[in-house]
């Protein structure tokens, strides 16, 4: 039942009758897990708390940066360098003490995903990380949970409900207390809608993947998607309206358009999502063999006389402006062609802006040509200035 305090609270809700007392405690029962804090999950956590969302997950492995806070509006500047599903999360008690918060500031990936989406109803995928998007779609189809999904870039999103259940009546399946993971029989006797697979059965080539840090965001853009994410959810936790289970949303904010697009689930879907998964564990193996480097473990081994190839990932503007003594540049969109530039009998850091387009160049140069040497600088070069040298200038 709802206390008076959440009587009160929740008001608005109790006067839609479509939603009323009875949604409003599936609410309440409801678990739901946010990947990613980040400029999708910001809209989507303060939303879904304000909402009484019972259980809210929230994993982010990251800090604040302060070009986050262009749009990431859970955060402030003070917070800069804190965890943000720490900072998150003390923003959301403020805004709701009666819901339940649960922190993983840590990466989602295969040693811990199908422990932790085990234990929510619903997944809301708020990464920009397209691994961990076809990890959460693998996941989720494994364990028969439903996903929203979202993406953003420049002036553009889309979203779309994933793995949910197709009748109107099974939307609420599982959206309870202690509810317990179907097995594969019952999971194969609800009809399902599209996977994540269905909309992109391919994993694009990291190289060519484009991100919001070189190719930049509108602010509000997130905030817009993140908003559509947080009302799928509702609707799909209460059992009203339409969910977008099948089909594609897609948003153009310059040209303030918006598009469905039918989408059908893949007749071997749940056997696309297992592949998926266990070749995920064998790239997963070898990707073990890669490490991250911190500035100050690099700076300290430089100081030391190591032998180091700097490998300069950034365009040549970028690197202009600052770049380590005696690093190497090959930008992302040539270094398939000058993989011999590029030594095997030695260590090889990688380094980019903020260490994203570093860490595909790494995935990329593992998976596809087989170093075993290289390590990703965390952070870029911009933590690299924050961290080890202050005077260098920054942009």
């Amino acid at each position: 039942m709802l206390l008076p305090a959440e009587t009160a609270r929740y008001q608005k809700h109790l006067n839609l009758p479509e939603i009323g007392t009875e949604g409003q405690l599936k609410l309440k029962q409801a678990r739901v897990l946010v990947v990613g804090a980040g400029g999708l999950g910001c809209p989507v956590l303060l939303y879904l708390a304000a909402a009484g969302v019972g259980t809210l997950g929230i994993i982010d492995p990251d800090t604040v940066d302060i070009s986050n806070l262009q749009r990431q509006v859970l955060y402030t500047t003070e917070q800069v360098g804190q965890p943000k599903a720490v900072m998150a999360a003390n923003h959301l008690r403020k805004l709701n003490p009666e819901i339940r918060l649960k922190i993983y500031a840590h990466a989602l990936d295969r040693s811990n995903a199908r422990t932790l989406i085990d234990e929510y109803d619903l997944v809301i995928d708020c990464t920009d990380n397209f691994a961990v998007r076809y990890l959460v779609n693998d996941a989720c189809v494994l364990l028969g949970k439903p996903f929203i999904y979202g993406a953003i870039h420049r002036f553009e999103g889309q979203v779309a409900v994933l793995n949910a259940p197709l009748s109107a009546d099974a939307l609420t399946v599982g959206i309870a207390p202690n509810s317990v993971t179907p097995d594969a029989e019952s999971q194969n006797a609800v009809r399902r809608g599209p996977t994540y697979r269905c909309l992109f059965p391919e994993h694009p080539n990291q190289m060519e993947i484009p991100n919001c840090a070189d190719t930049g965001v509108l602010g509000v853009l997130p905030g817009v998607i993140g908003t559509y994410q947080a009302n799928e959810a509702i609707k799909l936790i209460t059992g009203i309206g339409h969910p977008l289970s099948d089909s594609l949303l897609m948003v153009d904010l310059l040209a303030m358009s918006f598009q469905k697009i039918k989408v059908r689930r893949r007749a071997d879907a749940d056997a696309a999502a297992r592949r998926g998964w266990e070749e995920g564990i064998k790239v997963g193996a070898a990707a073990a063999a890669q490490r991250k480097i911190t500035p100050k473990e690099l700076a300290d081994r430089l100081s030391q006389g190591e032998e180091i190839f700097l490998l300069d990932v950034r365009e040549r503007p970028e690197y202009n402006i600052c770049h380590l003594e005696g690093a190497v540049l090959i930008p992302v969109n040539i270094i398939a062609n000058n993989i011999k530039r590029i030594p095997a009998d030695r260590p090889v850091v990688v380094y980019c802006h903020h260490g994203i387009r570093s860490q595909y160049v790494v995935d990329y140069l593992q998976t596809e040509h087989g170093f075993t040497n290289l390590k990703n600088l965390q952070g870029g070069i911009h933590a690299w200035a924050r961290e080890v040298e202050p005077e260098m200038e920054v942009y």
